[in-house]
């Protein structure tokens, strides 16, 4: 039986990927709404969200999981009838996907098992100037603290380049360059910034030395935007060569077992395009875990959480937010892009 808010979930994304330049991925979600219409194959995919209401669907982003099977098809070239449509041929890929998901709905079902899990690269760059001005007002190294961390790429900021306007910043050498278009005041580019130490947590880790989970973190990535694939491929290649490594946890627990405030350090916690993927009981405990931290900080021994994440009431909205305590001032740093492709610097 047609679920009617299961049919109407489709169109958000859709919209958020035509608004976003992606016209293929909104043309597949479009398609499969069709399909989902009529009865056909798609309808399958979706029976374990039957009857959850508008709002489930919304806060577990059913149609972007639908939309990341999609392209890891294309990507593990396991049907070259879908991989030699991407993406380019939006009603042709849609004509293999549906065959495909006739022939094996189950593989569709294990990749739509997990919430998403991007590791967009761009969003170092929204994040760039809140790690400035941390260590900026609080002259420590930075102690980073990263929650919902996917492959934990974002964890490595320090060893992109970046053009901020006429400005740069970092390693110009890197093979990952964000180049943001800025508008605003630039933060304090001057700042010494020397990291002490790096943890993150996930959830369901992206283990990048295993080739089907470094497909499934660029399945992510809308399959027609070839400057974001390009990024994400180097920031992973980037983040092997460097070890980075993400623990298996829960945000609150994690928060509470490494993110009190340690004296010679300005302890960072943060996190992009997370928070709405929680459940709000984990938004709550992971709020109040933060926040018993934040108790104990002193000028010797700071706490910052810095966030990018959407208004969600408008989600193509997204900032830039950090606490610092121990004065607990909060301000809004930037309005940015969801991909980081601009960034309106409001302090």
């Amino acid at each position: 039986m047609r679920d009617a808010d299961i049919s109407e979930t489709f169109e958000l994304p859709a919209r958020g990927c035509q608004a976003l330049g992606s016209a293929f991925s909104a043309g597949i979600l479009r398609l499969a709404r069709a399909d989902y219409d009529d009865g056909g194959p798609v309808r399958r995919l979706f029976e374990a969200w039957e009857g959850v209401g508008r709002r489930a669907l919304i806060d577990d982003a059913v149609a972007l999981r639908f939309l990341g099977a999609c392209h890891d098809l294309s990507l593990s070239g396991d049907d070259p009838a879908v991989t030699v449509h991407y993406p380019t041929d939006a009603e042709a890929a849609w004509a293999a996907l549906s065959a495909a998901i006739d022939a094996d709905p189950e593989r569709f079902k294990r990749f739509m098992s997990h919430e998403p899990q991007t590791n967009e690269v761009g969003r170092s760059g929204c994040l760039l100037g809140g790690f400035l001005t941390v260590a900026a007002e609080t002259g420590l190294p930075l102690s980073l603290v990263e929650l919902g961390a996917s492959a934990g790429l974002n964890q490595i900021w320090d060893r992109f380049g970046y053009r901020l306007g006429e400005a740069r910043w970092g390693d110009a050498a890197s093979p990952v360059q964000l180049n943001p278009q800025w508008q605003g005041r630039l933060p304090p580019l001057d700042a010494v910034v020397k990291v002490a130490a790096r943890r993150a947590c996930d959830r369901k880790p992206v283990d990048i030395s295993q080739e089907d989970q470094r497909r499934r973190l660029i399945a992510y990535v809308w399959a027609d935007q070839p400057e974001r694939l390009a990024r994400v491929k180097a920031a992973v290649d980037l983040a092997a060569r460097a070890g980075v490594k993400v623990e298996t946890a829960d945000a609150q627990a994690f928060v509470r077992a490494a993110g009190a405030p340690q004296s010679g350090v300005a302890t960072v916690i943060f996190h992009s395009v997370f928070w709405q993927y929680m459940p709000p009981e984990a938004q709550t405990a992971t709020k109040a875990a933060i926040e018993a931290h934040a108790a104990t900080a002193t000028s010797a021994a700071p706490l910052a959480w810095l966030r990018m994440e959407p208004d969600l009431q408008d989600m193509l909205s997204h900032y830039v937010t950090l606490t610092l305590w121990p004065t607990g001032e909060t301000r809004v740093l930037a309005q940015v892009h969801p991909h980081g492709a601009q960034i309106n610097w409001l302090t």
